[in-house]
């Protein structure tokens, strides 16, 4: 899951970040309203956590503009204000879901998976080829019964692998989907990670490489 954290406090921004990593997702942080749109028109996101209370480009004139140029982002909204009307308003702007400051961070890892699972390209719970499978829930994964221990960086990879179905995944989009701004393009991160991944599976080989520069999972 690839989520954008659009929050002023950067002390609250990387540690919102930091956490929601540790869980797996590819976070990408802005302080400022105008940052984060430009962000938008860069990078596709599933889920965008948007404290209300920006400086300069309100929170509220983000999320309009996520709703009214029709991104495929779900948005969860973050105030420190707690009313009724606060939340009616948030939701009324195209927010998908709102949450009150202080929060618990389990809840918030909770909304955003939910939200996830709502967004335009929804994740199942269970993936399944073969004898290969992945909780994205419980983020645990298995082979003919056996878990795998997995990195963070090598179970988004085969979810993603599982996720599409057999079809065709370049290495720029399992690069998009598993990592964040920050990594080099040209990289081999994403060559040595599926390495990696192709071990701990095992035999027989289930992830396979094509001529188009990318990878593909299931049966030859």
């Amino acid at each position: 899951m690839r989520v954008l954290v659009v929050e002023d406090f950067e002390v609250m921004a990387r540690s919102i970040a930091n956490g929601l990593r540790r869980e797996g997702m590819a976070v990408d942080v802005v302080l400022d309203g105008n940052d984060a749109l430009e962000h938008l028109v860069a990078t596709r996101y599933d889920v965008v956590v948007l404290d209300r209370d920006l400086p300069g480009l309100h929170g509220d004139d983000v999320c309009r503009r996520i709703a009214t140029d029709g991104r495929e982002s779900r948005v969860l909204m973050l105030t420190a204000a707690d009313t009724v009307k606060d939340r009616v308003d948030g939701l009324g702007l195209g927010a998908d879901d709102y949450l009150s400051k202080p929060f618990d961070f389990s809840e918030l890892v909770a909304r955003i998976r939910a939200l996830g699972r709502r967004s335009n390209r929804p994740l199942q719970p269970i993936l399944e080829c073969g004898d290969v499978s992945v909780d994205s829930n419980r983020r645990i994964a298995f082979r003919s019964g056996c878990r795998l221990e997995l990195s963070a960086k090598e179970f988004a990879v085969l979810e993603c692998l599982l996720s599409s179905k057999e079809r065709v995944v370049l290495s720029d989009e399992l690069l998009e989907r598993g990592w964040d701004e920050f990594v080099d393009p040209y990289t081999t991160t994403v060559k040595t990670t599926i390495r990696r991944l192709r071990i701990k599976l095992g035999d027989p080989p289930i992830i396979h490489t094509v001529r188009e520069g990318g990878y593909r999972i299931g049966e030859l």
